[in-house]
């Protein structure tokens, strides 16, 4: 039985149930990059073009080990609301109890490997050395949060996957208020720069993570948190991996391809590489609200899937796609229109505000595109396919993305060529990704019959 918080995936009209599932995770996301945001905005209008290049430098690196961790939580969401679906509590109970102990360790060993090769991590991307002291610090600081991340997206994933996505929300909520407050303390109070601004994220994230555990705690449905529980089953374990892995290495593999497009960017002069920083905050944004709505179609397909219901499988993908789509198109033509407003969040300087609105221009009219490519992923690891979608994503868009970087912009070596691979790369993944999807939802669907 689940509490009047909660949403019925299976039951009631669809399109109203996708909107309300949604909404508060767009907001909870949002403020997940408000974070980062956060540290940037603060550290470029009281600290300087240098600080915010040195911070800005780490972005890149930043999606890598959160985007693995939003991934992972993303496989704990699927498989357990597949047993919620089929109501088979006792392995919903081993799942989250299994999953909890499998991301909290993950997250230690991110940062124990984030912390290690900090610096050459930043010095393969080729950090301009003005920038490179403040990224390192700013960099290992924020890495201590990662176990914190790790299980907050743990039991984000579980309360989703039950129906329930405010009780987040208003978790990230108190955690975002305490970062900026943070954030204001120890730039502009204490003059700490960017060891103020990692510092106040990594803070916010334990009580983020320490706010959610604690309601997982004191619940009754099968999916409550109870440490004597805690152990890693087998079966489970193989189960969660199997989609949590491909989709966290997906999101890793990405920020590794934008590694090369960030080293391409660093090969202007440092006001393109703040400038780019700046106007890269966009991407954040429109990608986690989007973001949402794939977790809501991976959520509604595997309980729909779980429940044996069909129909609803079917248009959970198709509802979401254009959900997803329009979202794009509408944030894409805001963020054209008001671009000087947006980059003077981040910075005071002219020349660095025109470098970004190169970006903002071009990436406005090509964020929607992803929509296909992403919402399609989602719905196949909805139907527990994790794997394929993976290679094809690797392929089509990572690999791509390389290729791109060492032949179309090593030709004509101007900021417009870099950044058109990201519609080029996005359209064509997202062609494979359909043709792969409707296999599998063919072949899904003989199952049920």
């Amino acid at each position: 039985m689940f509490n009047s918080r909660s949403l019925s995936l299976t039951e009631g009209p669809l399109f109203p149930s996708i909107v309300r599932f949604s909404l508060p995770l767009m907001l909870s996301n949002v403020l997940q990059v408000l974070f980062n945001m956060s540290d940037i905005a603060v550290v470029g209008r009281f600290a300087g073009a240098e600080a915010l290049g040195a911070v800005g430098s780490t972005t890149i690196l930043v999606s890598l080990f959160t985007g693995f961790m939003i991934g992972m939580g993303s496989g704990v969401n699927v498989t357990v609301a597949r047993y919620l679906g089929a109501e088979r509590h006792r392995d919903v109970s081993e799942t989250v109890h299994t999953s909890a102990l499998l991301l909290l360790i993950t997250g230690l060993l991110l940062l124990a490997l984030g912390f290690a090769f900090t610096p050459s991590l930043l010095m393969l991307l080729g950090t301009k050395d003005v920038l490179l002291g403040g990224a390192i610090r700013y960099l290992r600081i924020y890495l201590l949060g990662m176990p914190a991340l790790a299980l907050f997206n743990f039991g984000n994933g579980v309360l989703s996957a039950a129906g329930d996505t405010r009780r987040p929300l208003m978790f990230l909520s108190i955690a975002g208020a305490l970062n900026v407050a943070l954030n204001l303390l120890f730039v502009v109070g204490f003059h700490m720069a960017e060891a103020g601004v990692a510092l106040a994220s990594a803070l916010s994230q334990y009580v983020s993570a320490g706010l959610i555990l604690l309601s997982l705690t004191h619940r009754d449905e099968s999916y409550a948190l109870h440490r004597r529980l805690l152990r890693l089953h087998g079966d489970k374990c193989r189960q969660v991996l199997g989609i949590s892995v491909p989709s966290g290495l997906q999101n890793a593999i990405f920020a590794i391809a934008n590694l090369f497009i960030q080293a391409g960017v660093n090969t202007f002069d440092a006001v393109m590489v703040e400038g780019n920083a700046a106007a890269a905050n966009a991407d954040a944004l429109i990608y986690d609200v989007m973001a949402a709505v794939y977790t809501a179609c991976s959520s509604f397909m595997s309980r729909n899937f779980g429940a044996r219901r069909r129909e609803r499988v079917r248009r959970s993908y198709t509802l979401c796609l254009g959900l997803s789509f329009g979202i794009a198109a509408v944030m894409s033509g805001l963020l054209v229109v008001f671009g000087r407003q947006f980059l003077s969040l981040f910075t005071k300087e002219a020349a660095v505000a025109e470098a970004g609105l190169i970006r903002l221009r071009v990436m406005g009219c090509s964020y929607a595109f992803s929509a296909l490519m992403d919402c399609t992923i989602a719905a196949s690891r909805g139907l527990g396919r994790s794997l394929a979608p993976t290679i094809i994503v690797i392929l089509g868009s990572c690999v791509f993305r390389v290729i791109w970087v060492f032949t179309v912009f090593a030709h004509f070596h101007t900021i417009l060529s870099l950044y058109l691979l990201y519609i080029f790369s996005w359209t064509i993944t997202g062609v494979a990704e359909l043709m792969y999807f409707l296999r599998c939802y063919r072949a899904r669907m003989r199952e049920l019959d």
